[in-house]
Parts: structure tokens; sequence; C-alpha cells
């Protein structure tokens, strides 16, 4: 079915516009009639498989968004920032798997979905979804379209349930794991943001000192004419810097993380980045665990579902989110493809604690490789959250001591010659 975007106004006379779907642009007309709103224009809309929601302008052009020919149109910015995120996805994974478990067929699911969701770019995405599906295709082909906002270890997921006839099943299980990663990842956003906060006021209020306080305090200091202990001329050249040369750090500051960023995009510097995260004293044991856990949860998820170990390893190696850690799951893989077990490869890379690999070889040598996956998931998930917890907890007195340094720093070199003096006129 069609998607529409409407300009009109509402029963208060104020301007309104969104998406609807409909067979017809006179079917979409009467039924924003019925909901109270007046169109002025409604235009056709069809979804664009990587590229977000392309728009294909209908007879009423000339009243709504793009309007207008050469320089004199207007052009809608606001598609180009919307964004389907995880939450999204995990709130339509567990309603469709909610509908599909009711016995609701799957076009009148997804139609549902595609009224109820309120974010523009899905609902978009839904209704192309829908009409492929309408038209004979798998639900995992006709989400395989659109990559930004399905991903292989989502669609293929999809494919195995709906080959195993316990598609809602799996979609339960998606939801599960799709809960869980909005979880860990919530929980590493609000660690790191507190800190970040507090790096960013003390840094301003390190400038604010030399900028501002320092140059006053230097003036009354060279009234005396009398020499200056150490510390207090290095405050005072830094000060001198910062307050002639800001500029400099201006242009070096932001040309030095570009560097960096671009170094470790390119494959060298990418590899040796991700070497690093795992070496880093504290965040590095959290960064490694962080890897494991989601390449335990991940390949748990997709075995249970009943994707083929070979096409699961091959997603969990572009999940994992460390390049270190993929390369060992890539080994994994070609020691199954010639019929070998999976955990040696894991033990020589070297990245994967000895309790990992024993608890993955008894799963290959009993059979239960998916519940010891989880369990190695759910103990290293528990470390991460306990650590991060705790560094938490640590932050501020850290923090708040580093800021008292940095005062006490710049107290000490403005009242060392202060002292000196007092001692001569003494």
């Amino acid at each position: 079915m069609p998607v529409w975007e409407y300009v009109g106004l509402d029963g208060t006379g104020k301007p309104v516009k969104g998406i609807i779907d409909s067979d017809t642009a006179k079917g979409a007309r009467s039924r924003l009639r019925k909901q109270g709103l007046f169109p002025t224009d409604v235009y056709e809309q069809k979804a664009r498989g990587a590229g977000g929601a392309g728009q294909v302008r209908g007879a009423g052009l000339a009243k709504g968004l793009g309007r207008g020919k050469g320089l004199n149109v207007e052009i809608d910015f606001k598609k180009y920032f919307e964004r389907v995120s995880i939450q999204d996805i995990a709130q339509l994974t567990s309603q469709l798997s909610t509908l599909l478990g009711a016995n609701i067929p799957m076009v009148e699911a997804l139609t549902a979905l595609c009224e109820q969701t309120e974010n523009p770019k899905l609902k978009s995405v839904l209704a192309d979804v829908k009409d492929k599906v309408n038209e004979g295709a798998t639900l995992a082909k006709a989400m395989r379209g659109h990559p930004d906002v399905f991903d292989d270890l989502y669609i293929n997921m999809v494919d195995a349930g709906e080959k195993s006839g316990a598609l809602d099943v799996v979609l339960l299980r998606l939801t599960t794991f799709t809960e869980a990663t909005v979880a860990l990842r919530g929980k590493l956003v609000s660690a790191l943001t507190y800190p970040l906060i507090m790096m960013g006021m003390s840094s301003a209020l390190v400038l604010g000192l030399f900028a501002f306080v320092i140059p006053r305090i230097k003036k009354v200091l060279d009234s005396f004419h009398s020499e200056l202990p150490l510390l207090t001329r290095v405050l005072f050249a830094a000060s001198n810097f910062v307050i002639n040369y800001w500029w400099l750090l201006a242009i070096l500051i932001p040309a030095a993380i570009f560097g960096f960023i671009r170094f470790i995009r390119s494959p060298t510097g990418r590899i040796w980045w991700h070497r690093r995260l795992l070496r880093l004293p504290i965040l590095g044991p959290i960064n490694r665990k962080v890897a494991v856990s989601r390449f335990s949860r991940t390949l748990a998820t997709l075995l249970t579902s009943g994707v083929p170990i070979l096409t699961a390893l091959g997603i969990v190696k572009s999940v994992v989110g460390n390049d270190i850690i993929a390369s060992a799951v890539e080994a994994a893989a070609k020691n199954i493809a010639e019929g070998q077990p999976i955990a040696p490869p894991l033990r020589a890379s070297g990245e994967f604690d000895p309790i990992v690999i024993h608890m993955i070889s008894i799963g290959e040598r009993t059979g239960e490789l998916e519940p010891m996956l989880a369990k190695v998931a759910d103990s290293y998930d528990t470390q991460v959250d306990n650590t991060v917890n705790a560094l938490t907890s640590l932050l501020t007195p850290i923090l708040t001591l580093f800021m008292g340094g940095v005062v006490g720093i710049v107290a000490l070199g403005v009242l060392l010659p202060m002292l000196n003096l007092s001692a001569a006129i003494k």
C-alpha cells in the first residue's frame, strides 16, 4: 500500500503535515478528513533501500515541500536527520512478535505497526516492507532492501524463523537480544557522560584561570620587580601562551583530533587502535568483556534461532565491534569449515579468557553450545555492570581531587612569590 505525505490544517486552523497510507490519494484525503484534518496537498512517498526515504511528487506538488523551480525550491532538510534508533527496532520487534503469536496475518500485522509508529522514516520503511510482502516476498527479503534499518543479524534471524515456521518465537528472542543490547549501551553511555561533563568543566576552569585570573596577578607581582619562583614563572608562561596563541590551540587541537580519527579509520590504524583498546589499563578489560559478551550472546541467539553456524559466525564477526576479536572469530569459522572445533582458534588468539574457552569446549562436546554461550554472556554482562558502577562511584572523588590539585598548584604559584616578598620585607 502506498504511503502519502500530506500538508494541511487541523480543526483549529493550525498547519499540520505527516504521513498516511492509502491505496489512492483520494482515499488518503478521505481518511484525513475523518481524522478532522483538511489536507491542502497530498503526494506519494516511496522508500529507497539504502538511502532512506525518497519522494515521488504527485499532482499537488506545487503546494508541497520541494515545490518551485530552479533556485525557488524548498528543500526538506528534516528527512536527512530522520533515523531509526535501536529502541524503535526493539519495540517494533516486540509488537510484531505479539501480533504474529496471536495468529494475525503478516500483512495485517505490518499494517497495524505502520499505522501505530510515530517515526516517519520507520513508517515509510514498514509501508514498503508491507507492500513487498503483499506482493509475495518473504519478510526477510523485504527487510533486506533496508540495510540502514535492519542489519544482517536481524534479517538472518527473521529468515531462519520464517524457514522454521516459528517466526514469532524467533522475534521474541530477537526482542530479548535487542533489549539487552540497548540496556548495555545505555549503561556505558551513562557511565561516560558524567566524566566527560566533568572533564569539560575542568578544562573550562583551567582556561579561565590562565586567561583571566593569572594575568591580573602577574601585573601585581611584576610591579615588585623581584625574582619569581620557577612554578610561578611556568604558570605565567602558560597563561601568556593561552592569551597570545589561543588561535594556535584552536587550530592544532581540532587538527590533531581529525588526524587521529583519519588514522584509526585506516586499515592499519584501525587494527592498532582496536588492539590498544583491549590493552588499556582499567578500560581494556571492560572493552574485552563487552566484545566477548556481544560475541557470546549474538552467537547463542543466532544458533538458537536455527541460523547455520558458519553463517552465524560471519554475522558475529561484523557485530563484535573489535577487529582483533573479529579475526579470532574468522579463524574459528575456518576451523569449523574444515570440520574442526571452534575452541582451539579462540584459545590460540589469546583474546578470550580461559574460562570462556573451557565453557565453549564443554558446550561443543555435550551439544549444549547455545546455553553455555548464553551463560558466558550473562556472566560478562554482570561483570561489566559491576565494574562500570564501581568506576562511576570512584570518578567523583578522583575528578574532585584533580580539580582541587589544579587550583592548588595555581594558588601555590601565586602564594610563593608573596611569601618571598614578605620574608624580604622582614
